[in-house]
């Protein structure tokens, strides 16, 4: 993992072409090589500038940063409506503002795509682009004109730009807006260097496995720690519902449980989907489960923050939310794919974006979804469904439109699915 490093950094320094492509799987350590690179360049005195795509992922970096390098001016280039987050205010060489001119003492400034669009002066010899696959080619043009030389740091697995406007008209144009930031470096750049991060620190052997083979075919990873490093245990033991006991027993011994309900088409803000998270939530954290891994030989209490719960829709986010209120898991995280995405947990709880519908729409299928859904636990994942999907699935065969000029996507929605839905109907 060192020798890989070593090898981007050594590409990212020398002065050839415009930029060095990074391809990550789910933990592969992308944040540690962003803050080191960010770090080694500012060190040797050059001023850098590093692109996100969300506040989140900016503040996160912001912390990572000022943790490592407590020396290191900061900049954090935001909006007037931004409200500065406790984890980055609490370090004291880092300056918030909206004018990139308030920055000029900043070694890195850091803000995302959005905001740098909007900056029409100033220019910085390199900058770093994390979650490059998130961000829109057109985003990467608007920003361009401001560094000469980029590193661009993303995984390919997980979710593509996304668009609330129809998009088909521009498919297979070399100016395609919906094409990620990396495919149109690529593709008007074929000889840049790309690097691929090999190992997952996150991924448990048990998840590593599913995951590479079904969303990550061509390019395998595997996890970094082995079977007997991690173990996930409960310290209480009490009288309570022997269905959802055995999904997490399930969870806790295999890394993997099918939490399935009867087999029923129901609207998206399913009631007995919705009831059945909040209760497996609520139930996990009262047995009290106890992490065991390489970073806590000892044990560590798993306690509300490393907790999340994914869905596909914001109403069914907002329906958990709800039902989680007045628990003792009501502050557990509860988000979307796209807002879970570059974040970690000891236990997941997610919805199948297929549960209970009559269709396979392009959007529920999109295998990107589902890989970041299940990608985001260090040691178990459940997954709630209602019985049925297989055969959704064989009555919706993969027909996504075949555009010129566009390459077509291996494993596509439809393939990722059937592979977790064997791994999962397969005794996990």
């Amino acid at each position: 993992m060192t020798t890989v490093i070593d090898d981007i950094l050594r590409d990212f320094g020398s002065a050839a072409g415009r930029g060095v492509v990074v391809d990550s799987p789910p933990g592969a350590g992308k944040s540690t090589l962003v803050v080191r690179a960010a770090r080694t360049l500012a060190e040797a005195g050059e001023r850098l500038m590093v692109v996100a795509q969300t506040n989140e992922q900016v503040d996160d970096l912001i912390d990572r940063l000022a943790t490592a390098a407590p020396t290191l001016a900061i900049g954090r280039l935001s909006a007037s409506t931004y409200v500065p987050a406790q984890r980055v205010i609490k370090h004291g060489t880092v300056t918030v503002s909206g004018a990139v001119g308030d920055m000029a003492a900043s070694a890195v400034t850091i803000g995302t795509a959005a905001k740098w669009a909007t900056v029409t002066d100033g220019s910085w010899e390199r900058a770093i682009v994390d979650e490059a696959y998130q961000m829109r080619s057109d985003m990467l043009l608007r920003v361009a004109g401001r560094f000469s030389r980029a590193l661009f740091v993303g995984d390919p697995g997980q979710l593509d730009p996304f668009s609330v406007v129809a998009v088909e008209r521009w498919a297979g144009l070399s100016w395609d807006p919906m094409q990620s930031a990396v495919a149109v470096l690529l593709r008007h750049n074929p000889d840049l260097p790309v690097h691929r991060l090999p190992v997952s620190w996150r991924l448990p052997p048990s998840a590593a496995e599913v995951v590479s083979s079904a969303f990550y075919p061509f390019t395998p990873f595997q996890a970094g720690t082995k079977p007997a490093d991690r173990r996930l245990e409960f310290s209480a033991r009490a009288l309570g519902d022997a269905t959802l006991d055995a999904t997490l027993e399930t969870a806790r011994r295999t890394g993997w449980a099918l939490h399935e309900l009867p087999a029923r088409h129901t609207v998206r803000t399913d009631r007995e989907a919705v009831a059945a998270i909040a209760d497996l939530v609520t139930r996990l954290l009262q047995l009290g489960p106890v992490a065991y891994s390489e970073h806590a030989p000892d044990g560590r209490p798993v306690t509300v923050d490393r907790v999340a719960v994914g869905a596909a829709h914001r109403d069914q986010v907002a329906a958990i939310r709800q039902a989680l209120a007045g628990t003792v898991a009501a502050d557990v995280t509860v988000d979307t794919a796209n807002r879970l995405q570059g974040r970690e947990y000891d236990v997941t709880v997610i919805l199948h974006p297929l549960s209970g519908r009559r269709d396979a729409s392009a959007f529920h299928l999109e295998a990107g979804r589902l890989c970041v859904l299940a990608s985001r636990h260090r040691h178990a994942c459940i997954v709630v469904a209602r019985a049925g999907i297989a055969e959704l699935l064989d009555t919706h065969p993969s027909a996504e439109p075949v555009h010129l000029n566009v390459p077509v996507r291996f494993p596509d929605g439809w393939e990722a699915n059937q592979a977790m839905l064997a791994h999962l109907s397969g005794g996990h």
